[in-house]
């Protein structure tokens, strides 16, 4: 079945397809029915099917015989340590644990919230939590303390699982410290925390509160795989909110099951026992899917990565790990290659490997601009998809379906819309706009199978953030086109379309521009207040290692090639270089904090910051152009 078939298939017979895709996992109970749009806008997947997403991941395929297969790869070039961790030995594990908890009073609908690092002890955590039934909660390791302590209160935990440290390039950060500091500042209290010991910094455990990983689990009984309906809630995943409330984002057992399981083969084109790398955090939403549990129900397997793009200990450290374990399939984010390609411009790190197990590049987490996807598919020979989804949606929504049908490639784009997402571009007033027209990007509901069905505790919140601005709708938050084939453009996020004389332009049009430019290694645009046009985009630029040219030259460039790519419309006159732009740890730009301390609006510190000097650069920055008057 090509792409336009399975399309028109999911679209004619939504019943149908979904259940012929269930069939693919393993059912205690099959369910009668695949939706049920009984409380609708609220709907419900397999509601009726009984199963437990455990034994998807682990126990069916030792008794497919396959238990001596590796899992898990762990690579670790930040510590320099290296493992292979079979399905035998995870499951055993997995069992062990989850035996453990289950003495301590963890049972099926508890919440238990884990705040570690990248070790395989966090994958055998989650599983550990799926297998009886708990609903576990990733907290990205190392949150400060308060925004810990929000999550704390929000999922109300019965236990917290946590490494001693975080290890990264030049520091070692208490985890331990920073979940005692949010214990104490949260009104909700755990009943016990299980801590993983690290060498590089292990950490004081207080009598019958702290249990140490190893002691905690000896003479445990291994448990057994709870029976789990399809709608249980699996985990729950906390993501920014506008209110600076986090919203827990529900992920119910068994349409995360179902549909991770249809892209492992149909959009990644891996098979099992083939290595899959997501190279990313447990603590977001592509390791919940693409680390832990889409490569482990489909038997593929998965590498849990502990280093960084860059200085770990160079830019060749992905090739290495591509070379090493023979890797088919690899998924980053853009920022990843644009840091790699500012190091190593020419590829000289690229030669040294040998990559020929590679089939394909995946790029999401942030707008992929034309010249960082040139760049790859020059260096690696292999196509290099974008494509997008959110922590909402828990999977892709629009890619270009690589195992289905290989579609043309279209630069700039995040692919087509996958069986099941009805993906529209709306005006204000929700009417579909015209082909090659910015608007507001929107999903016809239903939604398929794995995505969200609410936020935990928040039902009225659910509504009102994603339901109500589009009647019949989910609001995805971002604005792009649909051209005439169907393709999508992610151009920004809605928040991010500014306003200039009454003309709405994309910051991401005049950044795909500005990273055309051979001297720019990345980009990012801000709309600020302007009295006379209402707003005026800014542009900073970090330019790549080794280049000769005066820096005002390349900016004078740069505003030359928008005013000559999108027009003089755009008054794109205000730009810079600087060393680094503020992201979060899972490579997201912070425009909106940039944007509000060049107007001086009132703003906080991301919890989610990767270096918060590279806020106080760019507001030096914009002290040097005559904004950010205010202290930074």
């Amino acid at each position: 079945m090509g792409y336009k078939e399975a399309y028109q298939a999911a679209r004619d017979d939504p019943e149908k397809f979904w259940l012929q895709a269930a069939e693919a996992i393993d059912w205690i109970k099959k369910p009668s029915f695949a939706l049920d749009d009984s409380n609708a806008p609220l709907y419900e997947w397999y509601s009726d099917g009984v199963m437990n997403t455990c034994y998807n991941a682990l126990d069916r395929h030792l008794l497919a015989g396959r238990g001596d297969q590796t899992a898990i790869i762990y690579d670790s070039p930040i510590t320099g340590s290296k493992d292979k961790i079979t399905y035998g030995e995870l499951t055993a594990r997995v069992a062990r644990l989850a035996g453990a908890l289950k003495q301590h009073g963890i049972g099926k609908g508890d919440r238990v919230l884990i705040y570690m690092p990248m070790v395989p002890e966090a994958i055998e955590a989650m599983l550990a939590c799926s297998r009886i039934g708990a609903i576990h909660s990733v907290v990205f390791g190392g949150f400060a303390a308060n925004e810990l302590a929000v999550r704390i209160d929000d999922a109300t935990p019965k236990a917290i699982i946590a490494a001693s440290c975080g290890i990264e390039p030049g520091r070692v950060i208490d985890y331990k410290l920073l979940l005692e500091g949010a214990i104490e500042i949260a009104s909700h209290k755990p009943d016990f925390t299980v801590v993983l010991q690290r060498e590089q910094s292990p950490a004081a455990l207080k009598d019958g509160f702290d249990f140490e990983w190893h002691s905690f689990q000896k003479g445990a009984e291994p448990a057994e795989c709870e029976p789990m309906m399809g709608n249980d809630p699996l985990y729950i995943l906390y993501t920014s909110g506008t209110t600076g409330q986090p919203k827990g984002v529900i992920r119910p057992n068994a349409g995360h099951a179902v549909a991770l399981h249809w892209t492992m083969k149909n959009i990644y084109n891996v098979d099992p026992g083939e290595v899959f790398w997501a190279a990313s955090d447990v603590g977001w939403v592509v390791g919940h899917s693409y680390i832990c549990y889409g490569p482990l129900i489909y038997g593929a397997t998965a590498i849990v990565f502990e280093g960084k793009p860059v200085g770990t200990p160079d830019a060749g450290t992905f090739w290495r790990v591509i070379e090493e374990h023979k890797v088919v399939s690899f998924f980053t984010a853009p920022t990843a290659f644009r840091a790699i390609k500012r190091e190593d411009p020419a590829g000289e790190q690229v030669k040294k490997y040998d990559l020929s197990s590679l089939k394909a590049l995946y790029l999401a987490g942030e707008r992929a601009d034309s010249d960082t996807i040139i760049w790859a598919q020059d260096q690696l020979k292999v196509p290099v998809i974008d494509h997008w989804w959110q922590t909402e949606i828990g999977y892709p929504a629009a890619a270009n379906p690589m195992g289905l049908e290989a579609l043309l490639v279209k630069l700039g784009s995040a692919g087509v819309a996958l069986p099941g997402f009805d993906i529209q571009v709306l005006d204000d007033a929700g009417n579909r706009v015209t082909d090659g027209e910015m608007g507001a990007i929107a999903i016809k509901l239903p939604l398929p199978p794995g995505t969200l069905p609410g936020l935990w505790n928040a039902k009225e919140r659910f509504q009102s953030s994603y339901l109500e601005t589009f009647p019949g709708f989910y609001e995805t938050g971002d604005a792009g086109v649909i051209d005439e084939d169907g393709y999508l453009y992610v151009m920004a996020r809605t928040d991010d379309v500014i306003n200039v004389a009454g003309h709405r332009l994309s910051i991401g049009a005049m950044e795909e521009v500005l990273s055309a430019h051979p001297d720019v290694a990345e980009c990012a645009v801000i709309g600020v207040g302007d009295s006379l046009k209402g707003q005026l985009p800014l542009g900073f630029l970090c330019l790549n290692a080794g280049t000769n040219k005066d820096h005002s030259e390349i900016t004078a460039e740069c505003i030359k090639l928008v005013r000559e790519k999108i027009g003089p419309v755009a008054a794109f006159n205000l730009a810079c270089a600087v060393e680094r732009l503020p992201k979060t740890r899972s490579g997201k730009i912070l425009r909106g904090t940039m944007a509000k301390i060049a107007d001086n609006a009132e703003w906080k510190l991301p919890a989610t910051i990767d270096d918060p000097d590279s806020l106080v650069e760019i507001g030096l920055a914009l002290q040097a152009m005559g904004y950010a008057k205010a202290s930074i």
